[in-house]
């Protein structure tokens, strides 16, 4: 198949449902996380849930970059918004993410000098129009992300440019799967593994997934058929007692990933020996840091940064959400006094969210009786 079309074709996912229906057994349970919030949307903008038989379950997972960042962290970028001479830089979908007490919007409403960039480069090239002013690039996202934050850490030692600097929040997608295996609080039978991040890293990582746990793991696009194919894969996997990691995105996902992106991303970075993820708490060798090289690039180092940790509100049920442990639909605030105008998790604001997916694509609307039927 060439065209976006092709994989959204209704004769051919009914084929697929079919296929998936027969290799399932009669009365077999199956618990499937998808671990990327892109597969989250997906599912639920085409109705995928439709299309699978009553004893299989898709479950999300801590895939979505945003949503992962724990509050400490956001509190930290808005102190550092808040701190005179600085230049806050973001993606868009940062700037309303709550921490204790506010966000990067209200901060940049009060006064503080927040923009939004498309890319780390951005960030470096208003460095360069600001000599006056201390610009900090506020990094999230997995091993896709990083690549980008690295080459320009490059740029920045090559042009010298001192203005700049990264307030490093980059973290590794293996490492929270170990930790949700790890707790037993819920029981995933295979993973969906993620289509982007595995163009970078490819698929050998997740053989620590089907190795050390005995999970198997298929790599998937992110299309409809994609995602029903990816199913069939590992249901197939699961009913002939193999765990193996398989890859359906071979259009653009290789066994050994992109080598470069993977270089300069070691050039650069580091393992950190602890990070906190929301909804996890301290995943170990989880998240990346600038190297020492790149001390004069750090944020974390040029500046005074709380780094206090911070629970997130009682009512947030995000952090069960990320695990696995509860569809959006269940949490006590969803739909209610928590909605995308205004967000009290992440997993509601990010536009990878699981919650936003199920609100934006009609899940909040529907009776939770109705809902609870299909899981």
């Amino acid at each position: 198949m060439r065209y976006v079309d092709e994989y959204r074709d209704r004769s051919k996912a009914a084929a697929l449902a079919a296929r998936i229906s027969g290799t399932c057994p009669p009365g077999a349970r199956y618990k499937i996380m998808e671990i990327c919030g892109g597969h989250t949307h997906t599912i639920y903008k085409h109705g995928l849930e439709a299309y699978l038989p009553e004893g299989v379950e898709l479950v999300h997972g801590p895939g979505c970059p945003v949503c992962v960042i724990p509050m400490g962290r956001v509190n930290d970028a808005i102190s550092l918004a808040c701190t005179p001479g600085v230049t806050m830089t973001c993606f868009g979908d940062m700037l309303r993410v709550p921490s204790a007490k506010r966000s990067l919007l209200d901060a940049k409403a009060a006064g503080a000098d927040v923009r939004v960039v498309y890319s780390p480069l951005d960030a470096l090239h208003l460095a360069e129009q600001l000599p006056g002013r201390q610009v900090v690039f506020l990094a999230v996202g997995f091993e896709t992300t990083a690549p980008s934050t690295a080459m320009t850490l490059l740029q920045a030692e090559a042009r010298d440019v001192r203005n700049f600097s990264v307030f490093c929040n980059h973290v590794t997608v293996v490492p929270p799967l170990r930790a949700i295996l790890d707790s037993d609080e819920v029981s995933i039978d295979g993973f969906i593994g993620p289509g982007h991040v595995s163009a970078v890293i490819g698929c050998r990582p997740y053989r620590e997934i089907t190795e050390g746990y005995a999970k198997p793991v298929v790599v998937s696009g992110f299309e409809p058929l994609d995602l029903l194919q990816a199913v069939h894969m590992l249901l197939l996997q699961l009913v002939e007692g193999r765990c193996e990691v398989e890859n359906q995105y071979r259009r653009v996902v290789t066994e050994e990933g992109n080598r470069r992106a993977q270089q300069v991303v070691d050039e650069t970075m580091e393992l950190r020996p602890s990070f906190e993820w929301r909804g996890l708490g301290d995943v170990a060798w989880s998240g990346l840091r600038l190297r020492d090289r790149f001390a004069a690039f750090d944020a974390e180092l040029r500046f005074e940064i709380p780094g206090v940790r911070v629970g997130d509100p009682r009512a947030c049920q995000c952090g069960q959400v990320l695990r696995g442990m509860i569809q959006p639909w269940e949490c006590r605030v969803f739909g209610t006094a928590c909605t995308p105008e205004k967000p009290i998790g992440t997993c509601m604001v990010s536009s990878e969210g699981a919650c936003a997916a199920y609100y934006n694509f009609g899940r909040g609307n529907r009776p939770r009786a109705q809902m609870a039927g299909r899981g």
